[in-house]
């Protein structure tokens, strides 16, 4: 809805990380007190044509430049201007990408910190993600959760 580093607002995308730590701190925006109630899910994902730009050779090959990756696209979001990194993601899935691999860009990241970023996903193959949960401890409707 509010968009992202790789999607911009209104159009649809999963942020995933390929670490409990870095989905946390992901989703705290890099804050490590006072976190907010957080709901850590793992998925299994098997999605075809994902870009790994944690490759330097794979950025170069595709002629992508780090600038346009590591934008500070909220401050274009702010001024309503299109952020580089929106422009392209919008490349690469008009040339049939269904997501990326992609570094952290929280402050205190490491190398390690990866995320995958989807524009396509289903429950089916070439982009499927499903929510791993064997013994269907996730809640199926909202009556779980008070208000």
């Amino acid at each position: 809805m509010h968009g992202g580093r790789f999607n911009a607002p209104g159009t649809p995308a999963l942020y995933l990380s390929l670490s409990p730590a870095t989905a946390l701190a992901e989703a705290n925006h890099g804050f490590s007190t006072k976190i907010q109630p957080s709901l850590i899910v793992a998925y299994d994902v098997d999605c075809a044509k994902v870009l790994d730009l944690t490759s330097i050779t794979v950025i170069k090959h595709h002629k992508i430049s780090e600038p346009d990756v590591s934008c500070d696209w909220l401050n274009y979001k702010l001024r309503g201007e299109a952020a580089p990194s929106w422009r392209l993601a919008e490349r690469l899935v008009s040339e049939g990408f269904n997501g990326i691999v992609v570094r952290s860009f929280l402050a205190d990241a490491s190398n390690e910190d990866i995320n995958l970023v989807l524009w396509n996903w289903s429950h089916h193959l070439p982009t499927k993600v499903i929510v791993h949960d064997p013994d269907h401890r996730l809640p199926k409707d909202q009556s779980s959760w008070t208000s």
